[in-house]
């Protein structure tokens, strides 16, 4: 009487090391991504450098596109090897040039190298994920990586102020690349021979160019927008080819809302324009405004970051009854609600406790609404354009938020120059974000077909 063959888990002697190091580099990223934003507003004091606050949270985003596309094309034609391997080494370059940064134009340089190297490893871990993993093992790795930030949300920003004030910001971006070399030794055995060979399509080059276009657009658009005289007629010009750029990289008819497949895309988006465009400024926000150390300030990161867990594990047992429509105006309206009640708040000079929860609200919205974008997007494409619809879905995730965030510069840096509350108008812009978020969210449902 034959035995039946044991099922595989993740952590079988076969699959132990390497589903420990890239879940290991799904949290090392997570990390840095809430680390940084609580000690953003110390580093730019120190370094004198408010003025390219913004960017320093665009940068990486918009880099990240480049890696993202270029990492892609590369999986494609020789494998996922030699992307990770050259991922990890960029974003750990990107940090050692942060944290001995000597001014804040040096550490917005070590933001956009390690940004490359950040889109290119998640682009990277997932092609080696479909190499490595048996189709039974994959759902449960990937739930593995939402999973991943959980940790860093809870303990990334508490951590991350400890380290500030006993070392020094500067370990913040340094200590973590121990983390990515311990991380590259548990993969490594797991790499050799994970080679292919094809072309790289004259397509998949111009995506390439395309994506460079409009990085390089965002940024350009933070740096003259925000200075005075003519130069703020080249951010109009910089605009224009973030524009061009966007209509080349996505589905037709995603910038004009288009129902169906191109407001899905639309939506993802505008929800990441408007939530991580609060994200950037709500640490900032409560210690200028209301004085509070980087560990307090950083509390509300940690909750939003559990609460969008949360969310995402409600939506995904309602799974049927709740339809991806519905879901996404949910999300897209809570995320609306989150920065309108936030605006309030700072308007108002309420207690720096419901600034906080506001934005847990907002959080709500993402963990809601934000994993229903990919499966509505999945339900749309064929086999003949789901590589493509998948791509254009993390670019207008990246350069979405990329955009909102070089615009947010602007705003700032317009508002403390009129004497504004820099503040209120950077979240007033998030509320114009979110407004449109809504009202692509209706438009998401498949557009009739003619008879």
């Amino acid at each position: 009487m034959s035995e039946t063959a044991p099922s595989p888990r993740l952590l079988s002697p076969t699959y132990a090391a390497i589903t420990i190091g890239v879940c290991a580099l799904i949290g090392f990223v997570a990390f840095e991504a809430m680390a940084v934003t609580t000690v953003m507003p110390t580093v730019v004091r120190d370094l004198d450098g408010a003025d390219l606050y913004a960017l320093s949270f665009a940068a990486p985003l918009a880099s990240g596109v480049i890696g993202m596309v270029a990492a892609g094309m590369w999986s494609d034609r020789r494998g996922p090897v030699t992307p990770v391997l050259w991922s990890m080494v960029l974003f750990s370059v990107g940090l050692l040039i942060c944290g001995a940064a000597p001014s804040m134009e040096i550490l917005v340089g070590g933001r956009l190298v390690q940004g490359l190297g950040g889109g290119a490893l998640i682009v990277g871990v997932y092609v080696l994920v479909g190499l490595v993993f048996p189709p039974a093992l994959q759902p449960g790795i990937f739930a593995s990586f939402a999973a991943a930030w959980v940790l860093p949300a809870l303990f990334g920003p508490a951590l991350a102020a400890l380290v500030a004030d006993a070392f020094g910001w500067r370990w913040v971006f340094l200590g973590a690349v121990v983390f990515v070399a311990a991380a590259a030794l548990l993969i490594a055995p797991s790499l050799r021979g994970r080679r292919t060979d094809s072309g790289v399509s004259e397509a998949g080059l111009g995506r390439l160019a395309w994506a460079s276009v409009g990085a390089i657009a965002v940024l350009a658009l933070e740096l003259l927008g925000s200075a005075r005289g003519v130069s703020g007629f080249g951010a109009l010009g910089a605009l224009v080819l973030v524009v061009l750029a966007l209509s080349r990289l996505l589905p037709p008819g995603a910038l004009t809302g288009r129902p169906g497949l191109p407001s899905v895309i639309a939506t993802r988006g505008l929800m990441s324009a408007g939530f991580f465009c609060a994200e950037a400024y709500i640490v900032y926000v409560l210690q200028e405004q209301w004085g509070l150390t980087p560990a307090r300030a950083g509390i509300a990161l940690s909750v939003v970051g559990v609460t969008w867990a949360l969310s995402s594990q409600l939506q995904a047992r309602l799974g049927a009854r709740v339809s991806h429509v519905r879901a996404m105006e949910i999300g897209s309206l809570l995320v609306l609600a989150g920065v309108l009640a936030l605006s309030l708040t700072v308007w108002l000079d309420g207690p720096a406790l419901l600034a906080g929860a506001t934005y847990v609200l907002a959080g709500a919205g993402m963990g809601f609404g934000y994993p229903r974008t990919s499966v509505a997007m999945l339900d749309a494409s064929t086999d003949a354009d789901r590589g493509f619809n998948s791509a254009a879905l993390s670019i207008a995730d990246s350069l979405g938020a990329a955009l909102a965030l070089s615009i947010s510069g602007v705003v700032f840096a317009a508002a403390v120059r009129e004497g504004a509350n820099p503040f209120l108008a950077v979240f007033v812009f998030a509320i114009v974000l979110g407004v449109l978020g809504v009202l692509t969210s209706r438009r998401t449902a498949p557009a009739p077909s003619s008879p």
